[in-house]
């Protein structure tokens, strides 16, 4: 064999045993929620939802062979937490992409990590509007699977108003998802030239909201819109219950946390929220979703089942990009794929048909919302129509 073959035949084993050591190497899925503190409620309902996305994907094989790995890191829901996780899951783990955060103050804070490095995130759970407006979307590398604040502003002013109610008190707490939610709530009913009654503004871990809700009604309020999160939702609705006003308590998402039955009780019963999937046993892929969800957790809470639907749909919709990437996962090319996606994923929220856009990285429209309901410490749905209607796909308007 001359030398030239020898050098060739060298560099062909080389390469297989290059691509051999790649194929076995497991492709890595950073994942940051709040796993402790006062957030962790709906931590880990994400963690879980992923946890669940990542077993059934290696089950079959994971991407040609290759295994996903979740690498989960807590942010405690704390801004400056959440950063130096962020940093660590970029910069050291070097994962090739993440889902992750639950808190809008917690995922600002560490954009720029991910913006600034080009590395792919897809948020699962936060809401805020800032998320995905802090970038212009043709240049971000951040992606949601959450319905954004303004949709859910939007969606409950609209349904007050259909109700005939005009004096409406806002309860927000004092973080970066209240402010954000108090400013698209006065936006709105602005639309509709309206404004607060009332506004009470509070810090997370408040105990008593007793005086505040009186003070409310005192100055004529029909009805109460709280945008905080559930235990402290948990707590505005012991205190409508408290100062026994009469008028109707409505919420954001975090409504239907778990929190609120435990915690207030039949205080909670009748309170109405923004949902982007509610149990539902008629539609099989959603049912099924749900006992494989319950035998995964065990004995562990649910704390929220969006949270762990959103982020389960979000680790399967990134396995739909991996193969439409032949496997590359630069962020670039994830970005370019998510933006174009070639064929649908029919998740267990809804079915994703084109979420995202060069121009739009949110993968929800007002269409695809209902309002949910606490009746007898479940969430239903509050309008038997879209009960009937559930069964069919909600698209993305364009």
């Amino acid at each position: 064999m001359t030398m030239g073959r020898v050098l060739l035949a060298a560099w062909f084993a080389s390469f297989a045993a290059m691509a051999n050591a790649q194929a076995s190497q497991p492709l890595r899925v950073g994942f940051v929620c709040p796993l402790s503190g006062g957030s962790q409620e709906f931590g880990h309902s994400a963690r879980l939802g992923a946890e669940l996305a990542v077993k059934e994907i290696n089950e079959v094989g994971g991407y040609l062979g290759r295994q996903l790995e979740l690498v989960t890191r807590d942010d405690k829901g704390d801004p400056d937490e959440g950063r130096r996780q962020a940093e660590d899951l970029v910069l050291k783990q070097k994962v090739d992409f993440t889902v992750g955060y639950c808190n809008t103050g917690v995922a600002l804070k560490s954009l720029d990590v991910f913006q600034d490095h080009k590395h792919l995130l897809v948020v699962p759970v936060a809401t805020g509007s800032a998320v995905t407006a802090k970038y212009p979307a043709d240049k971000s590398f951040v992606f949601r699977m959450s319905a954004r604040d303004t949709l859910q502003a939007a969606f409950l002013v609209d349904e007050i108003v259909k109700r005939g109610y005009t004096r409406v008190a806002v309860f927000a707490d004092a973080t970066g998802y209240g402010e954000g939610g108090l400013k698209d709530v006065e936006k709105f009913l602005a639309e509709k030239q309206l404004k607060p009654v009332y506004t009470a503004r509070f810090d997370l871990g408040v105990r008593r909201l007793t005086e505040q809700v009186q003070q409310a009604r005192a100055a004529g309020a029909e009805v109460i819109l709280g945008y905080t999160l559930g235990a402290e939702l948990a707590v505005l609705a012991e205190a409508r219950a408290q100062a026994r006003f009469e008028g109707p308590l409505y919420g954001p998402w975090t409504l239907s946390f778990r929190t609120l039955p435990e915690r207030a009780g039949p205080a909670v019963e009748g309170a109405m929220m923004v949902q982007t999937i509610i149990q539902d046993l008629a539609n099989e892929r959603r049912a099924s979703f749900l006992v494989r969800l319950k035998r995964h957790a065990g004995t562990q809470p649910l704390g929220s089942l969006m949270a762990a639907a959103q982020t389960y749909d979000a680790v399967h919709l990134m396995m739909r990009v991996v193969f439409q990437t032949r496997g590359n996962t630069s962020a670039d090319v994830l970005k370019q794929a998510l933006e174009n996606l070639e064929r649908p994923y029919p998740g267990v929220v809804t079915s994703y048909d084109r979420p995202f856009s060069a121009a739009d990285h949110d993968a929800f429209s007002r269409n695809m919302i209902w309002l949910g309901v606490w009746r007898k410490g479940e969430i239903q749905f509050y309008h038997a129509d879209d009960a009937k209607r559930a069964s069919f796909i909600r698209r993305k308007e364009s």
